[in-house]
């Protein structure tokens, strides 16, 4: 039975996991981006690169992928997959939030940079609705690349990470439109547009309300019997059949897969179970993409980049400036400071991966000549290469271009150095202000902290004792008396900030009681394992506070509210407090006032 097997067969699943499991690895070792790492092996050995050479060399036979087309199924699937978690990701929440900016920075991006680029094409003599499917491809960016560049280097929370990030979840948008519209012209064969265009959307509307009627009745009930089986196998099945499923039954109705995939997505978005499908199919995702971007890799041919060198590098270099030049005017019209401006535009300059779905199935479609889609994405392949150096460029460029932080005299007064016992508050906004302000009350000696020095001298002519600094660093915590302070209390409203405050104070001070603000429950719970005294939870307190004023207007006594409220803070806490959490001593001079 073994003799019967065919090692040929799977020549090039095994070198796709070789790339995947030893050669991205490796690059990442180098600080080699894993796309880039994919694209250059793609092109290494695909039929362009050593692919090429195995009629003379045969033993090359076992190291390469003699044909692109071999792995366009995996390829396609990771498309799919891509578009899948994109829906996932694609709440009415974060939509709501971020709407400025998707829809008015990321639209204005897309819309003028397609019509620019359509605008070129159309010059250089591509047909009108050539031109129309080039500018739109090419408007569009890496997500992959730029959101793994940006989380690589913890930007995705700064002002040029949110922005770059808007503008990618507005393409991640328009993909689905696009997409539908190769596949309606692509259907023509001659007859009437009007009537075209009417008939496949009224296709595509059918089986698009097909999918969503079935998905709302049946994912839900579907992935609560999975849950129940607390089966990790049984969950990951039911997560590919329903991102599969989706995109077979898209795909009968002359769809594409990925609009199946990402309806399935945006269906999954709306239930208990997304956070939990994300973290299942990461895996999958991040290998079938990977075989798609090296799919993009062995349609590099080498020889016609040596045959039109000029060509494509003012392709790389055209399409480059021109998205930059866009994005950085409409995000200065949308108030944006230069530097934010700037890195925003040099991080979605390049050309990213829908390009190859998008011009790949217009070929196919007989839409955009071959030739012409060739020469356009040897240009984007080589904007996508050069995405991480333009992202380290414009990492120095909004560095240098930040103007830099003026104190005012005011803040620039350091914290006293006579080793008094106070408290220390973290945080000047109106949170911190009201607890400084019920520390006075009470007379119990204080100092303010803050990050923004233009708070801080606001604050001392008020005469606040409020000083300028980083509260992260355990050394300008010891000056501002850490050692001796009766206790902590951070209220800011940055998570992650207040996990490494509360991390460099505890490093500092065992004994050290700490009163921290957290988001929600699970920081809570985190700020806990960290070693906080007590967590206050912002959702929590809102809730009771709520509720307090509720019961008492509706003519509750007053101490039953109290004591109920209290009752129910008790509660949360010890619910959210970890039995094994430690529990820091009170420090030396309070257990001395105790006595």
């Amino acid at each position: 039975m073994a003799g019967t097997i065919d090692p040929s067969a799977y020549r090039d699943a095994v070198v796709v996991l070789a790339t995947a499991g030893v050669i991205v690895p490796f690059a990442k070792r180098f600080r080699v981006n894993s796309v880039v790492a994919f694209m250059a092996c793609g092109a290494v050995l695909g039929p362009y690169g050593l692919g090429g050479l195995v009629a003379k060399i045969p033993i090359l036979s076992t190291i390469t992928v003699s044909s692109a087309e071999a792995l366009a199924g995996p390829a396609e699937l990771g498309v799919a997959f891509l578009l899948f978690v994109i829906g996932l990701e694609l709440s009415y929440e974060r939509l709501k939030t971020m709407r400025r900016l998707v829809f008015g920075l990321g639209l204005g991006q897309v819309a003028f940079s397609a019509a620019a680029i359509s605008a070129i094409a159309y010059s250089f003599g591509q047909p009108a609705a050539a031109a129309l499917l080039i500018g739109t491809a090419l408007a569009l960016s890496s997500t992959a690349m730029v959101v793994e560049l940006l989380s690589a280097h913890r930007r995705m929370t700064s002002s040029a990470g949110r922005a770059s990030f808007a503008i990618l979840l507005c393409q991640d948008l328009a993909v689905i439109p696009l997409l539908f519209l190769v596949s309606v012209l692509g259907a023509q064969n001659g007859g009437s547009l009007i009537a075209g265009l009417t008939q496949a959307l009224l296709q595509a509307i059918a089986a698009i309300a097909a999918i969503v009627v079935i998905g709302r009745l049946a994912m839900r009930p579907l992935f609560r019997l999975v849950a129940s089986t607390d089966s990790s196998e049984s969950f990951m099945a039911a997560t590919l059949l329903v991102a599969l499923g989706t995109g077979l039954i898209a795909a009968g109705a002359g769809l594409s897969m990925g609009l199946g995939a990402f309806i399935a997505g945006l269906l999954l978005a709306e239930t208990e179970y997304r956070r939990a499908i994300e973290v299942t199919i990461e895996p999958f995702k991040s290998l079938l993409i990977g075989v798609f971007f090296l799919t993009v890799g062995m349609s590099v041919n080498p020889a016609a980049l040596a045959a039109q060198p000029v060509a494509i590098l003012s392709i790389a270099a055209g399409l480059f400036l021109a998205k930059v030049a866009i994005t950085f005017l409409f995000a200065r019209y949308f108030k944006l400071s230069v530097p934010t401006a700037l890195e925003t535009a040099i991080m979605v300059g390049p050309g990213g991966e829908f390009a190859f779905v998008l011009l790949t199935a217009s070929v196919a479609a007989k839409l955009v000549d071959q030739n012409a889609a060739a020469l356009v994405l040897a240009g984007v392949s080589l904007t996508m290469i050069f995405l991480p150096l333009a992202a380290r460029m414009a990492r120095k460029l909004s560095a240098r271009l930040a103007p830099a932080v003026k104190i005012p005299d005011e803040a620039n007064i350091l914290p006293p150095d006579d080793h008094a016992p106070r408290a220390i508050v973290v945080g000047l906004g109106r949170v911190g202000r009201l607890v400084g302000e019920m520390l006075s009350q009470h007379k119990v000696p204080y100092i303010s902290l803050d990050a923004d020095p233009a708070v801080v001298a606001t604050q001392r002519r008020a005469g606040r004792p409020a000083f300028y600094g980083n509260a992260t660093q355990p050394d300008f915590l010891r000056l501002c008396g850490l050692e001796e302070a009766t206790a902590l209390i951070v209220t800011i409203d940055n998570p992650r900030a207040v996990d490494e405050i509360v991390a460099a104070a505890r490093g500092v001070r065992q004994d050290l009681i700490i009163v921290a603000r957290a988001r929600d429950a699970k920081h809570a719970r985190h700020l806990y394992e960290l070693g906080v005294n007590d967590a206050v939870p912002e959702t929590i307190e809102a809730s009771l506070q709520l509720s307090e004023a509720a019961l008492v207007g509706l003519g509750v006594p007053m101490g039953l509210v109290i004591a109920s409220v209290h009752q129910r803070r008790d509660d949360f806490r010890s619910e959210l407090k970890p039995a094994s959490a430690p529990q820091p001593a009170l420090p030396r001079h309070a257990r001395s006032r105790r006595l």
